[in-house]
C-alpha cells in the first residue's frame, strides 16, 4: 500500500493525501493548492504524507 500512496501523491497530490489521511482539512488545502498550481499541491502533499 505505501507504494500506491507514493505514486498517487506524485501523480495526483489530493488523491495521495486522501488515501493516507481521509477527506479532512489537509485534503481540502491540498485540493485548492493543486487547482491553483500543481507544484504547491505536490509540495504540500509530500510534506503532509512524509514529513509531518
Amino acid at each position: 500500500m505505501p507504494i500506491i500512496i507514493l505514486i498517487a501523491t506524485i501523480l495526483l497530490p489530493p488523491l495521495g493525501v486522501a488515501l493516507k489521511h481521509g477527506l479532512n482539512r489537509d485534503f481540502l488545502i491540498n485540493l485548492i493548492l493543486t487547482i491553483i498550481l500543481f507544484v504547491p499541491g505536490l509540495i504540500h502533499a509530500v510534506y503532509v504524507n512524509y514529513l509531518r
